[in-house]
């Protein structure tokens, strides 16, 4: 005889999206990464009424997931975080790190911020970004819709033309595109 399955905590009876939908009026698990779990755990750290919080800044303020440059005479002294024992902030910094291996753009954004400076900055400044949407989502009522991995890459490709062009008139040179497409082989 089978013995039977025991229950992990997160496994709930009953549908919590729904009632997450009815108590915030938009769906927060749309974002990716968010959870059903997830997004239970930062409405009840946070509550549904933004109005608390000025402006987005504040609220990740708030949360410790924003820059905490400390600036003398012109000059960044120590950038560590603030300490926090803020579920909501927790949550957050949990919802980005399942982002690894998405195929969104905020999953393309954890990739690329992690490649650069390492995966304690790219977890922070994921959660940051994730902070951001669920507050506009929240104070605006509005929906979220992703627009995709290969449009994230796109806008960042262009992003870095438009960033060469500008430094390379600053230096004096001229930019000119390649006709021919050089590409890796695999």
């Amino acid at each position: 005889m089978k013995k039977p399955k025991k229950r992990i905590a997160q496994d709930i009876p009953f549908d919590l999206r729904s009632c997450l939908y009815r108590l915030a009026g938009v769906d927060l698990t749309q974002v990716d990464g968010l959870s059903a779990v997830t997004a239970q755990m930062i409405l009840t750290e946070t509550g549904v009424d933004m109005n608390k919080w000025p402006s987005c800044k504040h609220f990740t303020s708030w949360l410790s997931l924003c820059p905490n440059n400390k600036i003398t005479g012109g000059k960044i002294i120590s950038t560590t975080s603030k300490k926090t024992t803020n579920r909501a902030a927790q949550a957050f910094r949990l919802a980005a790190r399942s982002l690894y291996h998405s195929k969104s753009a905020l999953g393309s954004y954890y990739r690329r911020v992690q490649a650069q400076h390492g995966p304690q900055l790219a977890i922070k400044a994921t959660a940051h970004k994730l902070a951001r949407i669920v507050y506009a989502m929240l104070k605006d009522r509005t929906e979220y819709h992703d627009l995709g991995e290969l449009y994230y890459e796109q806008c960042f490709k262009e992003r870095t033309i438009n960033r060469l062009k500008r430094k390379a008139v600053e230096l004096g040179f001229q930019l000119v595109p390649s006709k021919t497409l050089i590409t890796a082989t695999p």
